[in-house]
């Protein structure tokens, strides 16, 4: 295994991460916590980075990749949890809201918004998406190779341009991040989608470094860490930089979203010429992580479900992607939020017990009673995220340690995790089966 091939894997599950939200929210959350940048910074890319790094790795653990991970629960709940999230990362909200914010970033400036325009670039945006996914083998030459290394560049422009054009004051924490902008700084983090989304990349890293003849366990974990680090260095110092050009931007006005700050942000430093960088900026972000989540769901769904095979099923996703892209970004981000609140807590601990399982004999019941608490939690959660009335239960769930910093799910983990324990060791420590370990 060359170090070269290691560099290339690295760069492609950057480039798979970096999409949408990975520009628009840094920013967000720059030019909104002002003077607490540095803890929501880092909190953002605990959840941004760190937590879909590790997911990374922990399905690295698996020869079923994430379908085995969390089948440690039950194997029908690991065959359908994944399938779900197959589709929220997938057709459902991840890949039209990327095809959303490409169109609204790099096409509307130029050409102004409206159906037809979005009908038009969707058309010819999910072409290039399905030519590109058609063959997956070639993934990592066309995407580590020559789409990251363009887009690295042209974010370094726009870095480096804003420590020099940019001069505006650092302004007051925002009400939102002025008590705890750690802890809002990681919940933000989870709008990326990165730690869901990495359930299925972990399979397309794990897939390539399989076709470069690593096959141990081991082997491919140590691999997988080594690019996981390329890719948690890239992505960590540009979601640091893109959240300083918004924290600086504070006083050149008021925003609706962080696309609009980037363009403005652009538009001070380069002039037209940013518009155009900006546009370049997003439309590879957004296209490399269509792609990659494309070949992921054709690849999970195809091994799966009897008669579809890989090219149907990419097919299936482009289509279904085009449709739902033509929605608008705001519907789409409107219903992605509250799914995201539900699945983002039950990924964190499915990754937690995978690196502890030795110690409890993978026993399914501390799964299953760590994932069920956290569940209901994660449920109320996202009721309330969608609007939904569930003032009848908010006293109750508003006496959870942590519930201000919106991690009421951490202690019903923990208590869970221990029922489950006892159980485990009161019917005489059963272990999960042999399919499902590791």
């Amino acid at each position: 295994m060359k170090a070269r091939d290691t560099l290339f894997v690295g760069f492609t599950l950057f480039a798979l991460f970096f999409g949408a939200g990975n520009l628009i929210y840094p920013v967000s959350l720059g030019i909104e916590s002002g003077t607490s940048y540095i803890p929501a910074i880092i909190g953002f890319v605990i959840t941004g980075v760190g937590i879909p790094i590790i997911t990374v790795a922990a399905v690295s653990l698996f020869q079923n990749g994430a379908v085995q991970l969390a089948g440690r629960v039950h194997p029908k709940f690991g065959l359908w949890f994944t399938a779900m999230v197959y589709l929220v990362i997938g057709p459902f909200f991840a890949i039209p809201r990327a095809a959303n914010v490409a169109f609204e970033t790099g096409v509307a400036p130029f050409i102004g918004k409206g159906s037809m325009t979005l009908f038009l670039f969707t058309v010819l945006f999910f072409i290039i998406v399905y030519w590109l996914s058609r063959n997956p083998s070639k993934l990592v030459d066309r995407i580590g190779q020559f789409l990251t290394p363009a887009l690295f560049l042209a974010i370094v422009a726009l870095v480096v341009g804003s420590f020099f054009m940019l001069n505006g004051p650092i302004q007051p924490a925002g009400e939102k991040y002025e008590s705890q902008p750690f802890f809002t700084g990681f919940i933000e983090g989870y709008l990326t989608m990165d730690a869901i989304a990495s359930l299925a990349f972990g399979t397309i890293v794990v897939t390539s470094f399989r076709d470069r003849g690593v096959t141990g366990t081991k082997q491919l974990t140590i691999s997988t860490l080594k690019a996981g680090l390329v890719t948690a260095l890239g992505l960590a110092g540009v979601y640091v930089s893109i959240g300083w050009i918004g924290a600086k931007m504070a006083t050149e006005g008021s925003y609706d979203n962080g696309s609009a700050i980037l363009s403005s942000a652009s538009q001070i430093m380069y002039g037209d010429v940013g518009t155009i960088l900006l546009g370049g900026i997003v439309g590879l972000a957004c296209l490399t992580t269509c792609v990659g989540l494309t070949v992921a769901c054709g690849q999970f769904f195809s091994t799966r479900v009897s008669g579809l095979s890989y090219q149907t099923v990419i097919l299936i996703v482009t289509v279904l992607s085009f449709g739902i892209s033509n929605v608008g970004l705001n519907q789409i981000i409107s219903y992605s939020v509250p799914v995201l609140v539900f699945f983002y807590p039950i990924t964190i601990v499915l990754v937690a017990l995978t690196f502890i399982s030795r110690f409890f004999n993978h026993s399914p019941y501390v799964y299953r009673g760590a994932i069920s608490l956290t569940a209901i939690i994660g449920l109320y959660d996202g009721m309330a995220a969608f609007g939904t009335d569930v003032s009848s239960l908010t006293p109750m769930i508003s006496q959870l340690p942590l519930y201000e910093l919106n991690l009421s799910w951490v202690v019903p983990a923990l208590i869970g995790g221990l029922i489950g324990w006892l159980i485990q060791f009161v019917k005489g420590h059963p272990k999960a089966s042999e399919s499902y370990q590791n």
